[in-house]
C-alpha cells in the first residue's frame, strides 16, 4: 500500500489533485477512528480528520518520502487532536443546574465581585468614620492628607497647591498619617 501512495504523492506534486483523493480514500477510516480515540466525539473526530488531510495536502512538499506517509499522516492528526483538547470549551453552561442541589446552578458556584450588605454598610460606616477623624485634624495636616489620598495628587502638585517646599508636604502627609492613626486607635 505504501508504494501505491508514494506513486500518489509524487502525481500530487506534480499537479494532478485527484490523485490526493485515492489517499484520503484509503486514510480516512483510520485517520477518522484515531481522531475519535482522542476526542471522543464524532462531529468533531470528522472535522479534525477532514482537517488533517487538508494540512497534509497543502505541506505535501515537505514530506520525507522515505518514512511512510501513515505515519506522517497520523501525527498530523494528533497533533491537531491535541490543539482541539487544549482549546476546547468546557461542556457545561453557567446557567445548568448543578447535580445534587436543590435547583442551583453555575453562576451560584462563581465568587462575586460585589461585597455583601453588610459589608458595604462597615465599609460606609468606616469611610464616614476616617472623614469625621480627617476632618479634627489640624488644617495643616488636613489639607495634605485630603489632597494626597482623596485626591490622589503627586507631592509636587500638592507642593504646589499648598505653596510649600516639597520637604514640608511629606512631613506634613506622614505627621497628618500620624496624627490620623493615633485617632483611630482610640476607637
Amino acid at each position: 500500500m505504501e508504494d501505491i501512495v508514494k506513486k500518489r504523492i509524487k502525481q500530487v506534486l506534480k499537479g494532478d489533485q485527484s490523485a490526493f483523493e485515492e489517499i484520503v480514500s484509503l486514510y480516512q477510516n483510520r485517520l477518522y477512528q484515531v481522531c475519535y480515540r482522542m476526542l471522543g466525539n464524532r462531529h468533531e473526530a470528522e472535522d479534525i480528520a477532514q482537517e488533517a488531510f487538508i494540512r497534509a495536502y497543502i505541506n505535501l512538499h515537505t514530506f520525507d518520502q522515505k518514512r511512510k506517509f501513515s505515519t506522517w499522516l497520523y501525527r498530523i492528526a494528533t497533533n491537531l487532536c491535541i490543539d482541539r483538547i487544549r482549546k476546547k470549551k468546557p461542556d457545561t453552561f453557567l446557567d445548568a443546574p448543578v447535580p445534587g442541589t436543590d435547583g442551583l446552578d453555575h453562576y451560584s458556584r462563581l465568587a462575586h465581585d460585589s461585597r455583601l450588605p453588610e459589608e458595604e454598610v462597615e465599609k460606609m460606616e468606616q469611610q464616614e468614620r476616617v472623614q469625621y477623624e480627617i476632618s479634627r485634624l489640624p488644617d495643616k495636616y488636613r489639607s495634605a492628607i485630603v489632597l494626597r489620598y482623596i485626591e490622589e495628587l503627586p507631592l509636587q502638585e500638592i507642593s504646589e497647591i499648598l505653596d510649600l517646599p516639597l520637604g514640608t508636604v511629606k512631613t506634613r502627609i506622614h505627621r497628618g498619617r500620624e496624627a490620623l492613626r493615633k485617632q483611630m486607635k482610640k476607637l
